[in-house]
């Protein structure tokens, strides 16, 4: 059974604040996401992050022949794309659409497994066939390519705040997100069982108050 495997078998009965206590035990940094929207909310999101940021546009400095989705796509994946989670980073452009359904197919032919946007994105009734797991700031209908341009990839980058490094592993689910740092996934998601215990036998003990003094 290799690590991924085991992995996603720690995964089992997990939400994301259950993995946000367990990293308040070992972390002080901020590690969580909150108002993300999904086209298929009952698909969680999981696996190491290959990253891409957005800088403003501009024909002068960002030329678009070199500045591209399709290009930092694969300048982001080079290490693996296979159960990646591809990180979009607006850079202060939150409203913005990143991307849609059409470029993001690029997740499905190639198997990762899914994208966290800071942002917006399109088309998500396209979105929502594919087997990947989408998690974003909203939908839109407007194409953002006059607003933001997709700058740099394979780099740490800043989303809602917390810090996503390449290779930190991304949880995702209907409530939230989550990051961890990849040299203590496998740590944190084994304290995150135990805080699942934890709260298992407290609410027991809670069902067995009698509510004397």
């Amino acid at each position: 059974m290799n690590e991924e495997v085991r992995l996603h078998d720690l995964l089992a009965h997990l939400s994301t604040a259950d993995i946000v206590d367990a990293m308040g035990r070992f972390h002080r940094h901020r590690c969580h996401l909150i108002d993300l929207v999904s086209p298929t909310p009952h698909r969680v999101l999981f696996g190491p992050a290959a990253t891409i940021s957005y800088l403003p546009s501009c024909e002068e400095e960002l030329p678009t022949d070199r500045y591209n989705f399709s290009r930092l796509f694969y300048d982001a994946t080079r290490d693996g794309m296979q159960g990646r989670v591809l990180v979009l980073a607006s850079n202060g452009h939150p409203g913005v659409s990143l991307g849609g359904g059409t470029k993001l197919s690029r997740l499905a032919v190639h198997g990762l497994a899914g994208v966290l946007a800071d942002g917006r994105l399109r088309d998500f009734a396209t979105l929502s066939t594919y087997e990947f797991a989408t998690y974003c700031r909203g939908e839109t209908v407007r194409w953002g390519g006059d607003t933001v341009t997709p700058f740099e990839a394979d780099r740490p980058v800043v989303v809602g705040g917390v810090v996503v490094r390449p290779g930190d592993y991304v949880y995702a689910d209907s409530s939230g997100a989550a990051v961890i740092p990849q040299a203590h996934i496998r740590e944190v998601l084994e304290e995150a069982q135990r805080v699942v215990s934890e709260d298992a036998a407290f609410a027991e003990r809670i069902r067995h108050e009698d509510g004397a003094p």
